[in-house]
């Protein structure tokens, strides 16, 4: 049984490039961004990676991710679920706004707190734990009893929705977790033993 999970964080988008707080917002990829996709769909397809199922978010740009992906690997025709559990974490009154101006109205301490601690939420938006909240659930219900019969599994998601999946696979608690960075683009592939614990992780960087 291979039990493969591979996580993929969307290509750069729009407002990444912009330095804009995205969260729900629906920005497309730049094309560095869909460069990227591709090149992490080559990397699976040199480690001979083929797909049974794939999982991503509501939102385009992580879809269009999933799908590149899935088009280098020649599995355009894959079935894919999308699911809003799998959204960005939301960013509440944020969204939208350069990350240079919210550190000038509202300080350099506080916005990152909102970025970076675990269990407070932006104005009006989610927590990473609020995040957390939402898509292990999720994982546990819909995605891991795919990975758990034996079937290789993408989920091309978030930054913060992905995070909340390593947080648990990796075994990263509230103090760690907050300084995980996932690069757009980069998969991470896993192959689980039977209890469902990581038997293995690969980065696949250039």
């Amino acid at each position: 049984m291979d039990r493969l999970l591979v996580l993929a964080r969307h290509g750069q988008s729009e407002w990444n490039l912009k330095n804009l707080f995205t969260g729900w917002k629906d920005p497309g990829l730049t094309e560095l961004g869909i460069e990227e996709a591709r090149l992490a769909g080559r990397r699976l397809k040199e480690m001979g990676v083929q797909f049974d199922v794939a999982f991503t978010s509501d939102l385009s740009r992580a879809q269009r991710t999933c799908k590149l992906i899935l088009e280098e690997i020649g599995q355009s025709e894959l079935k894919t679920i999308a699911d809003q559990a799998l959204n960005e974490r939301d960013y509440g009154d944020l969204a939208g706004l350069n990350k240079d101006d919210a550190r000038a109205r509202w300080g350099e301490e506080q916005v990152h707190l909102w970025r970076r601690s675990y269990g407070v939420p932006p104005p009006g938006g989610e927590s990473l734990k609020d995040t957390v909240a939402r898509v292990l659930p999720y994982y546990i219900r819909h995605i891991l009893p795919h990975v758990m019969r034996g079937e290789r599994v993408l989920v091309a998601a978030h930054g913060n929705s992905l995070r909340a999946l390593v947080m648990v696979l990796d075994g990263l608690t509230s103090e760690t977790i907050p300084s995980l960075e996932l690069a757009t683009g980069i998969p991470l592939v896993y192959r689980l033993n039977a209890d469902t614990t990581v038997a293995d992780k690969k980065i696949l960087t250039a």
